[in-house]
């Protein structure tokens, strides 16, 4: 997993350092007053405008202002997969309850035209009624979800996660500005950060003495005083049994400075809380530490999600705690807990780490034997962190939430990272013996399987036009690189695509790793067991056809700057959204279209892939860098021999026997020929060349 983060920071590098014009959108300028105004129905109307950023007063039918009116496009504006920001109109009153939130413009290629919008609409129809102070996940409980965890959870919409995550961190960092600046009449300062240059030498003493290191303990029989006159009271037996165990002796530590960390982590375990600090330096961290048996988190809790027995609160507004995922391992002198977790906030959303915080505590009890009555209640820690440890920056340039993005797939990012070592390692240094397996086509349309399971239908690790569509348009100003960040899956795939174009050329992503491309050739496979007629064009046609996807290509960045409302519907010409995104489940026209394309392949072999694909012509022309060929030649490859031309099927190999690397689909066909002594021409020619001049050898001995 290190290894992972590291390649996905340089990759960060290289997008922030070559193309500095797209890591900061610009937001949208707000809507004219008249057309907010439409969109507020009774019994609310829109009040004044409160600044020049569109935030209005909220209006009920007395004039009386109850609250705010404001979009987050202007606000945060974080970009989407298109590059622009989702903007939405929120509806808040002043206690900080949501009364409505209302899409008013989004660019996402998956709601554009794959899932339509309504999958959208829904998911922001679930904020109504919750309240800026409560913590606010999208995703869903885990087992029981902690069993009355204080976490509210928000639905998410399959296939379109990031869209959604986007769409809510711009929701929450708006409402946040919104609740800070007005519903308490003071702006948000810039939050501290940790000074790498403070360095004093503290111990595990230093920090207790000092106020650094802050306890919270319970005892049993203050948690049964908690619970006392409740149906709760007598369903804990081990508190009664012993009033003065320890229930809770937590220890909370804020480890973001780098000399309280030394104190308390040991040289691991603090070298990786400093890596995590530099992929994400607008996370917190904090060590929690508990000497009870509260246990922090329930049964049910997974690592690298929000825990759901603690949450905080700073200015009477949540902060986002989170698990960072880091195994803790404890310097010498500091006493071994029962459990120990490291939690971040995110400086993003407001948090302030020199400003005084709360951790609250949730103790929860369940009565009954069958579909338990769950009571709970709370315990608070106040903290602080010493200032002398921080600076206030004078300007805050918040980065993309790619991070937590990754954490999320990290999974998938691994298994991802082992297939792709190994697909790498069979086609780079045994490419040769692995050609020559037996079952080489079996074992390369088993590999196609999992391209399509995993990488498509599961990971949606489908590579798309409308990413380089979106890439070109940020390189320009227009847009932002950093949404591609929030798909670690699908950048993966892109940066070990961008590696195959150096060794192979545009082989590797077509030939091995592009979903649609795989369904093509297993349906070629099952059109020829089927003994299906197969079809090809005329060494001339296959010259014109292959032209096509650079007119494809041509037009989609014509259409993408002439006319980039319209990018989108052009990109269709793509059946990848169809086929792998949305499980062929939208209107008809698109299924059809999808459908004869695979069922062509039947009888023409991925004609798509060969001839249209917008695709296949950035990944023909990035495969100018490749820096070797890869194929060796002999000197009678093309003269006299023709055998591996006749044989590629992408007529990919010239009447001279040069290899066209910018057509190869590296399906090694012409590799097993190559060196096969019972097939290549040359080979048995040298052969039976070796065969007379022994006999010649022998016959003068003789």
């Amino acid at each position: 997993m290190r290894r992972l983060i590291v390649s996905l920071r340089a990759l960060i590098w290289i997008v922030l350092n070559f193309f500095p014009l797209s890591v900061a959108a610009a937001g949208p300028e707000p809507l004219p007053r008249d057309e907010i105004a439409k969109l507020i129905v009774p019994p609310y109307a829109l009040g004044e405008d409160i600044d020049d950023r569109g935030v209005y007063q909220l209006l009920n039918s007395g004039d009386a202002e109850v609250g705010y009116v404001f979009e987050t496009g202007p606000l945060a504006p974080l970009p989407g997969f298109s590059g622009k920001p989702i903007n939405a109109l929120v509806l808040l009153d002043k206690s900080g309850i949501f009364i409505d939130v209302r899409l008013l413009s989004q660019y996402e290629p998956v709601f554009v035209s794959g899932l339509g919008e309504a999958p959208f609409r829904e998911f922001l129809a679930q904020y109504p009624g919750l309240s800026i102070t409560q913590s606010l996940v999208v995703g869903v409980p885990y087992g029981a979800g902690g069993g009355g965890s204080d976490l509210v959870y928000l639905d998410g919409v399959t296939k379109a996660t990031a869209s959604v995550r986007i769409a809510h961190e711009s929701i929450l960092a708006a409402t946040l500005i919104v609740a800070r600046d007005k519903m308490q009449g003071l702006a948000t300062s810039t939050p501290a950060r940790a000074d790498a240059d403070v360095n004093e030498a503290l111990s595990w003493a230093d920090l207790v003495d000092q106020g650094i290191a802050r306890r919270l303990s319970v005892t049993n029989a203050e948690l049964d005083a908690a619970f006392a006159g409740t149906i709760w009271a007598s369903d804990d037996p081990e508190a009664k049994a012993d009033p003065e165990g320890r229930y809770l002796d937590l220890w909370l530590i804020d480890i973001g400075a780098p000399s309280v960390a030394r104190a308390v982590l040991s040289p691991g375990t603090f070298e990786e809380v400093q890596r995590f600090l530099e992929v994400s330096p607008e996370a917190e961290p904090f060590l929690v530490m508990d000497y009870g048996r509260h246990g922090l988190v329930s049964d049910d809790f997974v690592r690298n999600t929000a825990p759901d027995r603690l949450s905080a609160e700073q200015g009477g507004f949540p902060v986002a705690l989170r698990d960072a995922d880091i195994w803790v391992e404890l310097a010498p002198d500091v006493p071994e807990p029962e459990t120990a977790m490291i939690l971040r906030a995110d400086r993003r959303l407001g948090f302030d780490p020199i400003s005084e915080w709360g951790l609250k505590v949730q103790a929860v009890r369940e009565h009954g034997m069958f579909q338990p009555q769950i009571g709970d209640t709370h315990f608070e820690l106040a903290y602080k962190a010493p200032e002398r440890f921080y600076s206030v920056p004078e300007v805050h340039k918040p980065l993309p939430g790619w991070l937590e993005a990754a954490f999320n797939r990290k999974a998938d990012l691994i298994a991802l990272a082992l297939f792709l070592t190994t697909l790498l390692v069979l086609v780079g240094p045994l490419m040769h013996r692995f050609a020559a397996q037996r079952h080489f086509t079996a074992l390369r349309l088993g590999i196609l399987c999992v391209v399509i399971g995993f990488i498509g239908w599961w990971g949606q690790g489908q590579l798309s036009i409308v990413t380089v569509l979106a890439v070109l348009r940020a390189a320009v100003g227009d847009g932002s690189l950093s949404v591609l960040l929030y798909d670690p899956f699908s950048l993966m795939i892109w940066a070990v695509s961008l590696l195959g174009f150096v060794l192979w050329g545009r082989g590797l992503f077509c030939g091995w790793l592009c979903p649609f491309g795989a369904m093509q050739e297993l349906l070629h496979h099952l059109g020829k067991a089927l003994g299906l007629r197969q079809r090809e064009a005329t060494p001339l046609w296959d010259r014109r056809l292959k032209k096509g996807k650079y007119v494809a290509l041509a037009g989609l960045i014509l259409v993408a700057f002439a006319a980039p409302d319209y990018a989108e519907k052009a990109a269709e010409i793509e059946p990848f959204k169809t086929a792998i995104t949305v499980y062929f489940r939208r209107e008809w026209i698109y299924v059809v279209y999808a459908v004869f394309l695979l069922a062509s392949s039947m009888v023409f072999f991925k004609g798509f892939c060969r001839y249209v694909c917008p695709l296949g012509a950035v990944m023909a022309i990035g495969g100018l860098l490749r820096g070797r060929d890869w194929i060796a030649r002999r000197e009678d490859c093309g003269s006299p021999c023709q055998l591996c031309r006749v044989k590629c099927r992408y007529g990919a190999i010239k009447k001279t026997g040069e290899i066209q690397y910018d057509e190869c689909f590296q399906c090694f066909d012409c590799v097993k020929i190559h060196d096969d002594p019972t097939q290549c021409v040359p080979l048995i020619l040298a052969a039976k060349r070796q065969v007379k001049e022994q006999a010649k050898e022998e016959e003068f001995e003789a």
